[in-house]
């Protein structure tokens, strides 16, 4: 079982605290973390949102909530109780300069403990919210705000945002929130790579072949179709998510753990990302969109169906091809897709190594395969050598891909706190070494700009797959022109 450390007395106060996010993820976090005492008496967790809900209707929500998104063995009648009395719900409108009152007045007397601001709403709010809260005196000395992802839609609406938060709170409390940052997998990386003298010597262009990284999701848009229709999957996974676990792959060792060194490292990833431009999206990249299928032998919808109109050109699947044009990594391509209704849910990054030079078993042909080195994000944590090893038997000399598998779970339990647990405790910690800073994101904005933009120029066309399957064609293509295939989950 992990080991938790309590946090000091806070004031959490989530705007869109009766939505989504909140029901689905942080409300279920944070019963967690006051199930395993992390939680300090005190501690308030106060819900705003436009909904009319009485005090109980709310916590009957919240209830019902737990209840679907908390394995059955997690929820406890007594440790509900307890986490309850925890709960404040206030109906108001962030927009109206009016409605600012009953939030003063909960968090009045209380200017001494730590205060925290999630903003789990749209991102055209976030700076409207920002300064509602410096107009209102609300900006405690011990505050820190969140800011959900995705942070605007291109590198100018993310820079605003930035602008219009940064002109509010000092940057060092500003928690620009990416949950990937936060799962154990991801940080276990970290360790794989710095901690162990055997593979960073061979984590260079001279052993490494390429480099895939995918994060596949085998269920549709559900009820953020209206959102997703207007950001897509580059957007919404790959400017964020994928560029992050991207940048802690590829980067160099920092000269310590501080946040301030790691985020440095990152940001001379991107720098040193190659862009792609013009007809050069043709060539590196795949845009894609889900038709009707079946998963798990169920029949689904296509996008367009659940969409209720024929002429959207969002795309729900993304694969690139990425150049890191630096010392270590010249030549060596990154392949990157991440798509909805795909065959099956799974995040992973693979380094596939080099080939041997020089084979002594020229009889076995391609049964000799190269070296793989699977770092699984989700399901099923964990860490995944492949070599290969002789069959056993008197007869003949076969080989056989063998793995040696770290799971998490069966080495460690399942004691340790999923990524948004993690997360929120260290922005109450204020610790910003999990989150992005500022010109992470707006460097990560310029770069996929230019992709939308020579999507836009050359008429890129968003190619049909049938829901179930691993994406459009042209996706395998993409790295069989260069002699690779994806990996097969």
């Amino acid at each position: 079982m992990a080991k938790f450390i309590p946090v000091d007395v806070f004031d959490l106060v989530i705007f869109g605290g009766a939505g989504d996010l909140a029901m689905r993820k942080l409300l279920p976090a944070l019963y967690h973390r006051d199930r395993d005492g992390q939680l300090p008496a005190g501690c308030r967790i106060i819900s705003l949102g436009r909904s009319a809900l009485e005090q109980q209707e709310f916590l009957t929500k919240v209830k019902d909530a737990l209840s679907v998104n908390l394995p059955a063995s997690d929820f406890s009648e007594p440790i509900w109780q307890d986490f309850s009395c925890r709960l404040v719900y206030i109906q108001t409108n962030a927009l109206e300069p009016g409605q600012w009152q009953p939030l003063a007045a909960a968090l009045a007397g209380h200017e001494d403990r730590i205060r925290v601001f999630y903003l789990a709403t749209a991102p055209r709010l976030f700076g409207p919210i920002a300064l509602g809260l410096k107009q209102n005196g609300l900006i405690s000395d011990q505050v820190r705000i969140v800011l959900e992802k995705p942070l605007g839609t291109d590198y100018e609406s993310a820079r605003k945002i930035n602008d219009q938060v940064g002109s509010c709170f000092s940057e060092d409390r500003i928690f620009r929130i990416d949950h990937y940052l936060g799962k154990e997998t991801v940080l276990n990386l970290l360790a794989l790579r710095f901690a162990n003298s055997l593979f960073e010597p061979l984590w260079n262009r001279g052993n490494i072949d390429h480099v895939q990284i995918t994060v596949a999701e085998d269920l549709g848009v559900g009820g953020r179709i209206e959102f997703y229709d207007q950001v897509g999957t580059l957007r919404d996974m790959v400017q964020n998510h994928m560029m992050q676990l991207l940048c802690l792959t590829a980067m160099e060792p920092p000269v310590n753990r501080d946040h301030a060194a790691v985020r440095d490292e990152k940001m001379k990833v991107l720098h040193a990302l190659r862009p792609i431009t013009g007809e050069e999206v043709k060539r590196h990249t795949v845009r894609g969109q889900y038709q009707a299928g079946a998963i798990g032998g169920k029949a689904v919808p296509g996008y367009l169906d659940e969409l209720g109109q024929q002429d959207s050109v969002t795309e729900t699947f993304v694969a690139l091809k990425l150049q890191i044009d630096n010392w270590r990594w010249s030549d060596v391509p990154f392949y990157l897709r991440s798509g909805k209704r795909l065959k099956t849910k799974y995040s992973e990054i693979v380094i596939q190594f080099q080939k041997v030079p020089h084979s002594l078993f020229p009889e076995l042909g391609h049964a000799s395969g190269p070296n793989r080195l699977s770092i699984r994000l989700q399901p099923d944590e964990g860490v995944k050598l492949s070599l290969m090893a002789k069959k056993p038997g008197s007869g003949g000399f076969d080989l056989q891909p063998v793995s040696l598998d770290l799971s998490f779970e069966q080495t460690f339990g399942n004691g340790y706190p999923d990524a948004y647990e993690r997360l929120l405790m260290e922005v109450i910690r204020g610790n910003p070494s999990l989150f992005m800073r500022r010109d992470e994101v707006e460097f990560a904005w310029r770069w996929i700009d230019n992709i939308i933009d020579g999507w836009s120029q050359t008429g890129q066309v968003v190619e049909d797959y049938v829901a179930g399957t691993w994406g459009p064609t042209t996706s395998s293509l993409l790295l069989d022109r260069d002699g690779r295939h994806w990996q097969a989950n």
